[in-house]
């Protein structure tokens, strides 16, 4: 009788574990999409009332903002795919220097306050400052833009990555400690794994910021790219192109959480996820 009345639970415990893991990911699915689809319907119908009340100049119907978004997709591809290929390389630059930075921070004490003041200086110079600098001391566009989007996100990496580190339980360091381990087995085993979660919630923050600060960059210290072609749209006074360019951004933005956020789902699917209820 014990036997049974102990083996049921289990059994039927074991069989509601699928049950519940699959609707935990449909909840999900349909709990980021349906609010998506809300907001991008009440976006869409305040353009569409606004329209009617303001001059084409200030705010022009949906209509017409698609039909600049399909202008700008055939004419000016070129500037979506440098932007995009400037934005790669200086999110994965700073997220090399920003890790190794918070890896050093975490490790070598000696050198920890020296560093962490030189991130903590870093993140007070404002974003303009470093355009600013970029102009007078480069004279490359690409370098100018790739400098200040690596100045201004590599403090991000460092002091996660570097607070990750220090949020490792003391009871993990002193069993591996226990197996006289070498340093470079230390950051393998123990290091390595415990903040692959706080680069990519670092990625996940910072992307959105990145995507307009290399907007903004282009705007100051190109010819060529998304800020640019807004610029020349301002200028020549037009909105719908402008709203364009701004949908195309934001569109980008999202597919690039997407991707993180699978990318995060598949370098994570060990760790079991809380739910509170």
């Amino acid at each position: 009788m014990a036997a049974q009345v102990s083996g049921k639970p289990a059994e039927s415990a074991r069989e509601a574990v699928p049950v519940a893991t699959v609707q935990t990911e449909s909840a999900r699915w349909s709990g980021d999409l349906v609010p998506t689809l809300v907001v991008v319907a009440l976006l869409v119908l305040a353009i569409q009332v606004g329209s009617a009340f303001l001059p084409p100049y200030v705010m022009p119907q949906p209509l017409i903002i698609l039909q600049a978004t399909w202008e700008v997709l055939t004419a000016d591809p070129i500037h979506i795919g440098i932007t995009g290929l400037r934005l790669a390389a200086a999110v994965l630059f700073s997220m090399l220097v920003g890790v190794l930075l918070g890896i050093i921070m975490g490790v070598f004490p000696r050198l920890r306050p020296y560093l962490r003041s030189l991130v903590i200086i870093d993140t007070g110079i404002p974003a303009l400052s470093w355009m600013l600098l970029a102009i007078f001391w480069f004279r490359d566009p690409e370098v100018r833009i790739f400098f200040i989007l690596s100045v201004i996100l590599i403090p991000f990496y460092a002091l996660n990555v570097f607070d990750g580190i220090r949020a490792l339980p003391r009871e993990w360091v002193d069993m591996l400690e226990s197996f006289r381990p070498r340093r470079w087995q230390v950051l393998r085993y123990l290091i390595a794994p415990h903040i692959v979660p706080y680069i990519l919630t670092t990625t996940k923050a910072v992307i959105g910021y990145a995507i307009r600060m290399a907007i903004f960059a282009e705007l100051v210290a190109s010819a060529i790219g998304i800020g640019s072609r807004m610029s020349l749209a301002q200028s020549t006074f037009r909105i719908d192109k402008v709203l364009a360019w701004t949908l195309l951004l934001v569109i980008l933005n999202l597919a690039l959480q997407a991707a993180i956020a699978s990318i995060d789902k598949a370098l994570l699917k060990w760790r079991p996820e809380a739910a509170v209820r």
